[in-house]
């Protein structure tokens, strides 16, 4: 046992009841996100004309800029949970986002659009809190398969959300923003009338701009060798993922000609596949295979599956490739297990806030980068019409999350005596 497992040793048994409150509320804050995610790059490409490769531009720079507040404001909330607790950061969080989701539902140009945007950047707080949330009522050895419980609100939310938003998209790309702020003011109702705090006071930390700023925050990662190793795999993970928002809808439209509609369906059945991965997947995996056969699994599985969805020359065989992508989902609850263990009660907040911190640094180039591969794999200028090059890169990353995994969770050898 480490020291870390010692001090936290003494957790009390996780509340199934309290589980079950911060999974719905994920579930709500999930389809509110997920309502959004087929229209807003086809909302992004009505402000620009109906030009793809100009949309692919601007997409990039919206996610860029939500990072960027992520990046800013993630470690303010942690820390803030670490001292106030989790439930009022969650509540205010999901009424934030009710309010801006309004804002951009009556967006009448695309700078409106960027500033509801980057407020939804500062208000998206409520992902990471319930990471924390989770350690805070989870005993060490069962984190790998909360998270991955938690994975399938996530999953869930992506079942309804996408598909109700790609329906609502036919109707209006205005209206799902609407639906999505009714989703986050009802979560934070949900919340106040009966989410429970977490977070006992006798274990709160004191606020401090040291912690909670985001170099401040990051150095937290680099205080333990493993914890470092883990957070780089974490990073190059996310790295990977900053392909999926940011060029699924335009890669879709563009070499498949889907509808929003389609493409909502298509996500919903991402959902669908991550929803089983995560709820019934992780915790059978890790009891046959262990926590580190599943990252390696799940890790493996990524990088395939970006591979098929770069080569796809048919929607079929894009489709094909879901169940891959979505077995790479077995890898972050492990990865998120192992991080947790590294850190003591009053500094899950923290953690939760700074692994936020490093991925929003990886949102904020991810899908710039992503976005910028596209319109010059697309433009009619390019040297080789490579669509799926965006893609081909996410595999690149997600196989060097491989490797550095790989390399920190080998076990010891054993001593010579």
């Amino acid at each position: 046992m480490t020291d870390v497992d010692s001090r936290v040793a003494g957790t009390p048994a996780p509340s199934r009841a309290a589980f079950a409150f911060i999974f719905v509320t994920v579930l709500l804050d999930m389809m509110a996100l997920g309502v959004i995610i087929p229209v807003l790059p086809k909302l992004i490409k009505a402000f620009m004309g109906g030009d793809t490769a100009s949309a692919a531009h601007v997409v990039g720079y919206f996610g860029f800029a939500w990072a960027l507040m992520q990046f800013i404001f993630q470690p303010v909330l942690g820390a803030l949970s670490d001292r106030f607790g989790r439930r009022p950061v969650i509540i205010l969080s999901n009424v934030g986002l009710g309010l801006d989701y309004i804002l951009m539902a009556v967006a009448p140009n695309l700078w409106f659009l960027f500033v509801g945007r980057l407020i939804s950047g500062i208000t998206a707080a409520s992902f990471s809190t319930a990471g924390a949330y989770i350690a805070d009522v989870t005993p060490p050895e069962k984190r790998a398969a909360r998270f991955g419980l938690l994975g399938a609100a996530f999953g869930l939310g992506f079942v309804i959300g996408p598909a109700v938003g790609g329906l609502l998209g036919e109707v209006n790309l205005h209206l799902p923003f609407w639906g999505a702020a009714v989703l986050s003011l009802i979560n934070a109702l949900y919340g106040f009338l009966v989410l429970p705090e977490s977070l006992a006071r006798e274990r709160r930390a004191e606020f401090s701009w040291h912690r909670a700023n985001p170099i401040g925050s990051l150095k937290l990662l680099g205080s333990n060798p493993i914890l470092s190793r883990l957070a780089i795999a974490g990073f190059l993970q996310r790295f990977a993922h900053g392909s999926l928002p940011s060029m699924f809808v335009l890669y879709a439209d563009y070499r498949y000609g889907w509808s929003a509609k389609a493409v909502g369906l298509a996500l919903a059945g991402v959902g669908v596949s991550q929803m089983i991965v995560s709820g019934g997947l992780v915790r059978p995996a890790i009891a046959k295979v262990g926590e580190r056969g599943t990252l390696m699994l799940g890790l493996i599985c990524g990088t395939v599956g970006f591979l098929i969805y770069g080569f796809a020359p048919t929607g079929l065989i894009f489709l094909a490739a879901l169940p891959l992508v979505a077995l790479w989902g077995l890898a972050n609850p492990a990865i998120q297990s192992l991080a947790t263990r590294r850190v003591g009660p009053s500094e899950q907040g923290q953690l939760q806030g700074a692994q936020s911190s490093l991925g929003g640094i990886a949102d904020m180039v991810g899908p710039l980068l992503f976005s910028q591969v596209f319109a010059a794999a697309i433009a009619s200028n390019a040297t080789a019409h490579i669509p799926g090059a965006p893609y081909y890169l996410a595999a690149l990353f997600v196989a060097g999350a491989l490797c550095v995994c790989w390399q920190v969770t080998r076990p010891l050898p054993a001593m010579a005596e």
